[in-house]
C-alpha cells in the first residue's frame, strides 16, 4: 500500500531533517518504509520505521529528540554487516542454503 501524506510529516532520519511525503506499507511481516525529502540537500530516501524519529515540536511537549539510529537485528545483516534489505523469508532460505553448503541463488539438488 502506498499512502501519500497530506500534509507532509516532518522526520528526522539518519541523513538529516527532512518531510516524509509517502508511507510504503508491504505487509504485516516488513517494516513501514518512509519516502523522505531531506531539507538541506533536497535528495529524496526511503527509511525504514526504525531509521527515523518525529522532529521537536514544542507545542507538543516533544522538547529533545535523539538522533536516529538504525538499529539493523544481527539476523538481517550479511557477513560483512550491511542490510542487504532483504525480507525475513529471504534470510531464512539463505540461512538454510549455507548450511546445506551452498548459495541461496544455487538449485539444491
Amino acid at each position: 500500500m502506498l499512502l501519500q501524506l497530506n500534509p507532509p510529516v516532518p522526520l528526522l532520519t539518519p541523513k538529516g531533517a527532512g518531510l516524509a511525503h509517502f508511507l510504503v506499507d508491504y505487509g504485516p511481516e516488513f517494516d513501514l518504509h518512509w519516502t523522505v525529502f531531506l531539507d538541506d540537500s533536497g535528495e529524496c530516501w526511503t527509511f525504514a520505521n526504525r531509521e527515523i524519529r518525529a522532529q521537536k515540536n514544542i507545542t507538543l511537549g516533544r522538547t529533545h529528540v535523539p538522533p536516529p539510529t538504525a538499529r539493523i537485528p544481527a539476523e538481517r545483516t550479511n557477513d560483512s554487516g550491511a542490510n542487504p534489505r532483504w525480507n525475513g523469508h529471504a534470510v531464512v532460505a539463505n540461512r538454510h542454503a549455507n548450511a546445506a553448503g551452498h548459495s541461496a541463488n544455487e538449485p539444491s539438488l
